[in-house]
């Protein structure tokens, strides 16, 4: 009994220090754009990872249908992010987050 509530508390505390490593990601490297995507992408994880933990504690299949969905939309918003930057580097030659102002039409 013991030992399973062990395994419970190590997971979300691995599904916590993810996510906080993500969210700090994001906080302190503004001015990378590659970076904060990464981050972001970390944090969409840490939060699928946590839904396909709880759907198998309770045996719902849910869980793990809405974090398959989530990472389809989280694939295509990096594909659409990585060609933005491309286009943006293309244009400017550098994608430093100071200079995106200018992806205004």
């Amino acid at each position: 009994m013991f030992d399973y509530l062990i395994n419970f508390i190590n997971t979300n505390v691995l599904f916590f220090i993810m996510l906080n490593i993500g969210l700090c990601g994001i906080i302190l490297n503004y001015n990378n754009i590659i970076l904060t995507m990464i981050s972001i992408e970390l944090c969409l994880l840490s939060v699928n990872l946590n839904f396909i933990f709880y759907s198998l504690l309770i045996n719902d299949i849910i869980g793990i249908i809405f974090s398959l969905i989530v990472l389809t939309v989280a694939a295509a918003e990096a594909a659409i992010g990585l060609a933005i930057l491309v286009l943006f580097y293309r244009t400017r030659g550098n994608i430093l987050m100071n200079y995106t102002t200018y992806l205004r039409g």
